[in-house]
């Protein structure tokens, strides 16, 4: 009798291991995918046209970084933490879009290079940036007046930066700038006539470089220093406050605005 009872328990105990395990993988609810948002913000932070617009010359770039949030309710669903692909679309023929790199999780920064083309000349254009996971997306938008007109400033622009380089070099080696790095360098905030505006971006930095078009003491110059995939704005920034006077670089705060 005690080995019947025994075996009843026994089999019980199988068929509520066999429920539990039947609910535990099929009768609860499926997870969703985890929310999440983009951050898009564009270089410089504060956009110098009408009503925000973002202003380019014909040929230059324009640069977004995309950030991701997440939310710690998410962390149970799928895809939490995971990266997010970022896509980048413009009118057919008016500019190509280039993002680097493709997918990035939180903590880390994606750069979105817009490059108007000749056709966009005088015209203004629409970008959508776009982020990607598990079937969600999220998306952002932004305006760019294209005017005509050419790059006067790149060769000042890289004499300025080059007052810089050799003193970062020997004053902050951690950055790994030398005069041997490799820069890429496109206006911005085009109609601004008396404090020039310009970026230099190298594999690892961007330089936001500005600089006062006046007679000494007034004649500065100033550099916003960024590294590019980890940080949403400048970390440090440095002036030199005369050029004629041949004043070294010495650091100052960053300002909101870069």
């Amino acid at each position: 009798m005690r080995k019947q009872i025994t075996a009843v328990y026994v089999i019980l105990i199988v068929v509520g291991a066999i429920i539990a395990w039947y609910v535990w993988n099929y009768a609860k609810p499926p997870l969703a995918p985890a929310q999440f948002t983009i951050q898009v913000t564009p270089r410089p932070t504060t956009p110098m046209g009408e009503e925000g617009i973002i202003l380019s010359l014909a040929g230059q770039r324009c640069i977004f970084l995309v950030a991701i949030n997440e939310q710690e309710d998410q962390q149970s669903n799928i895809g939490f933490g995971e990266p997010v692909q970022i896509t980048a679309t413009a009118p057919n023929n008016m500019a190509s879009t280039a993002v680097y790199p493709g997918s990035v999780a939180v903590g880390q920064i994606a750069e979105v290079i817009v490059t108007s083309t000749a056709a966009s000349s005088n015209e203004t254009i629409t970008i959508t940036i776009t982020g990607e996971r598990q079937g969600i997306t999220q998306t952002d938008t932004f305006t760019i007046e294209v005017i005509s007109g050419e790059d006067y400033l790149g060769e000042t622009a890289s004499q300025m930066r080059d007052l810089f380089i050799p003193w970062l070099a020997a004053n902050h080696p951690e950055l790994g700038i030398t005069t041997e790095t490799e820069w890429t360098g496109t206006i911005v905030n085009p109609r601004i006539l008396v404090v020039m505006h310009y970026i230099f971006i190298s594999d690892e930095w961007e330089i936001y470089i500005t600089w006062h078009v006046m007679i000494p003491p007034y004649d500065w110059t100033k550099i916003y220093l960024r590294n590019r995939f980890t940080d949403q704005g400048p970390s440090s920034a440095y002036e030199i406050s005369s050029i004629k006077a041949q004043e070294e670089p010495h650091p100052i705060e960053v300002p909101e605005w870069a």
